[in-house]
């Protein structure tokens, strides 16, 4: 009989998505260090209470051309990496849905900030999708409305000052429970409670792998730390962990 195979979870963050065009917030290039009133662009209480800032925010959007992004070498490692046999679980804070892009099977990507492609109306919820909003956007409409009762559109995304879905945050846990190693990528690990995950793993025996070009709290803890940018260094860290298996 077979021995049983580790179990790999990967949190990724916004650093494994940068290369792909898509701007991280917290880093030294950051979207917040660049415009530090940017931040309230996805932050719930600004975004619900004043039309400018949702007006900003969408145009934030439109301009981002996130939907348009393109998995990089990054995203399509992991992808190699499942490909090959291993048991792997994506933990994503991204909402670009480029891992499922690459080719990761939905099933084993677990959004948990939630995605960026479908938009919700805070009062009735009914769900569209962002493209169609943005089409919008792009024919005048500042602030485009919820369709079916004119109630606020917003993205299916946890924004600053949402708290995430139990029944996501607890497969989370579940998975960081479960693994036999965990590895951190492009992310500082400061948001909560994402942030506690590699604590999680860590707590059960689980090994830590950090890619991240900036220092991380989890860096005394890590079995191991890669600071090369995570496009090569990513594909490198999957071909010595399927060489091994």
């Amino acid at each position: 009989m077979n021995a049983k195979r580790p179990l790999i979870a990967v949190l990724t963050g916004a650093g494994i998505s940068t290369d792909s065009g898509i701007p991280d917030y917290r880093g030294p290039n950051g979207l917040w260090q660049r415009d530090p009133s940017a931040q309230e662009l996805v932050t719930i209480g600004p975004y619900l209470a004043d039309p400018e800032v949702r007006r900003r925010s969408w145009l934030m959007r439109a301009e981002a051309g996130a939907l348009a992004a393109e998995p990089n070498a990054g995203h399509r490692a992991l992808v190699e990496l499942e490909r090959s046999g291993l048991p792997v679980r994506v933990l994503t804070q991204n909402v670009d849905g480029l891992h499922q892009r690459a080719g990761l099977p939905a099933r084993k990507v677990l959004e948990l900030h939630g995605t960026a492609h479908r938009v919700q109306c805070v009062r009735c919820r009914v769900r569209g999708e962002m493209a169609a909003a943005l089409v919008r956007v792009a024919a005048g409409e500042p602030d485009p409305a919820c369709p079916a009762c004119g109630g606020v559109l917003k993205p299916c995304t946890v924004m600053f000052g949402e708290t995430l879905d139990p029944e996501v945050l607890r497969q989370a846990e579940a998975i960081a429970k479960a693994c036999d190693l965990f590895i951190a990528v492009g992310t500082t690990l400061q948001v909560h409670p994402v942030a506690v995950l590699p604590q999680v793993a860590l707590e059960r025996g689980a090994r830590l792998i950090v890619v991240n070009a900036e220092p991380t709290g989890y860096d005394p803890v890590a079995a191991e730390l890669i600071r090369e940018p995570i496009s090569t260094a990513l594909p490198a860290l999957v071909r010595r962990l399927i060489a091994g298996q």
